[in-house]
């Protein structure tokens, strides 16, 4: 299955016609939250994945600590083709302070307004194709982001206003403002509490679905080890899910999902993001990978075809999701 790598289909997020390719992808990892960065890597995944049929390449203000280093990396690699996809980027955060970077939010309206500007410049674009909220801001009504966000779209500079991490209430409060396209959030075989309250309102809207965190953060891959095998500025050294108890119980079940992928002929990996587009047309996830081996594996899960049999069999591996939490308390989004 990883040899199947041409025609990646199109999926439309939405109701204002957003159309991408049915995988994309994620380039947090290019440089944060997963050891030191690799720009030359980061730069030959992303133009490999264009020619694989990617469209939709997301990144974040955040992602580069405020400096603007991951947008700038993106947008160095997508230079010569950039009409051709789609760039998605977030607001949210103050990143005034270095030593505290990502602990506060910001999303007032002139605040959002700044960081557009400086995306656009980072990214070399004249235009944002997905602008999403970060993290909802207690402090600053959605009707005054939503209403931001829509005096951007009306300028040009963004084409599709998304929010990340929204519950139901904001869902429909920003969409009363302006149109919702997509919401970002993460959903994968091992995190499963968006089906209850917030896919059903997802739909009523009309609004796409994007999970991030699509292999539980590389768990659901066929490299994993324990979390004190990690270095420090990895997240997974202190993830839940790779904490002794947890950790065992977790490789379980991805060797039973390993099992259940083999008699498709595909990985594991492929099978949890064959999972994921299985859960409706509207959602396309965005793994991250710096590799561009391991980015064809992702593009070619798009061709595995799970039956109605292969879901019942993944659920009765995990029926709730994975063991242990995907964030510390403190860190946890609220909706």
């Amino acid at each position: 299955m990883t040899q199947q790598l041409q025609n990646l289909p199109t999926r439309v997020l939405g109701t204002q016609g957003l159309e991408v390719g049915a995988i994309g992808l994620g380039t947090m990892g290019m440089t944060m939250a997963y050891g030191a960065g690799d720009e030359a890597g980061g730069i030959a995944t992303i133009r490999r994945a264009h020619e694989l049929g990617v469209t939709l390449f997301d990144t974040a203000e955040l992602y580069g600590m405020g400096t603007g280093s991951n947008e700038r990396l993106l947008g160095r690699a997508v230079a010569e083709f950039r009409n051709e996809v789609m760039l998605a980027t977030k607001f949210g955060f103050d990143l005034t302070d270095p030593a505290n970077v990502g602990a506060k939010l910001d999303s007032r309206p002139e605040h959002i307004r700044e960081v557009t500007e400086n995306s656009l410049r980072y990214l070399g674009t004249d235009h944002v194709d997905v602008l999403y909220q970060h993290r909802v801001d207690p402090d600053v009504p959605i009707e005054d982001v939503a209403g931001m966000v829509g005096e951007l779209v009306a300028e040009g500079k963004v084409r599709f206003f998304g929010l990340s991490e929204a519950g139901p209430d904001v869902l429909r409060r920003a969409h009363a403002v302006h149109p919702v396209s997509v919401l970002q959030t993460e959903y994968s075989v091992f995190e499963r509490a968006v089906e209850v309250e917030v896919l059903p309102v997802v739909r009523e809207l009309g609004i796409g679905f994007v999970p991030y965190s699509p292999l539980g953060r590389g768990f659901l891959t066929s490299a994993v080890k324990p979390a004190a095998e990690y270095p420090a500025d990895d997240m997974r050294s202190w993830d839940d899910r790779w904490q002794s108890g947890n950790y065992e119980r977790n490789v379980a079940a991805v060797e039973a999902l390993t099992a259940l992928a083999r008699e498709k002929d595909a990985t594991v990996t492929q099978l949890a993001l064959a999972w994921l587009l299985a859960q409706g047309d509207d959602v396309v996830p965005i793994p991250g990978t710096r590799s561009p081996g391991r980015l064809a594996e992702n593009v070619a899960a798009a061709h595995v075809v799970l039956t109605a049999d292969d879901l019942a069999r993944v659920q009765q591996v995990l029926p709730k999701g994975a063991a242990g939490s995907r964030y510390p308390e403190a860190m946890m989004p609220t909706w």
